[in-house]
């Protein structure tokens, strides 16, 4: 049987990432959620692992393109993807500088989970 696929929904609105840990588990992904890019780095650092990380731009305590360039630092080599509810062209683009593999506009939806999941397992 093949290893499942865990990801991890970082973001402040527990709304959102019931709706996210919800798409993904109905792709066969196991999900955890966190409120903020902190508390993700901080899983890490305590040794967990991730193929597939959902991080939200916007948060308080650490926000996401700080999250994702610390996570790039400590060499996590995990799949992570950007979610933001703002349409700037600029600051997905900043975003993306960080060290994401791509960003979407939330809530995402199954086409987009779909897409992620065939980027995944070309890694």
């Amino acid at each position: 049987m093949a290893r499942k696929i865990c990801a991890l929904v970082v973001d402040d609105d527990p709304m959102v990432r019931k709706i996210h840990g919800m798409l993904l588990i109905k792709h066969g992904l196991e999900t955890e959620g966190v409120e903020n890019g902190k508390e993700a780095v901080e899983l890490f650092l305590s040794g967990k692992s991730y193929d597939l990380v959902l991080m939200d731009m916007e948060m308080p305590v650490m926000d996401g393109p700080k999250a994702t360039k610390e996570l790039r630092a400590m060499g996590v080599r995990s799949m992570i993807v950007g979610v933001t509810g703002r349409g700037v062209e600029a600051e997905k683009e900043a975003f993306m500088g960080a060290g994401l593999d791509s960003c979407w506009d939330k809530p995402l939806n199954p086409k987009a989970v779909v897409s992620m999941l065939d980027q995944l397992a070309k890694k």
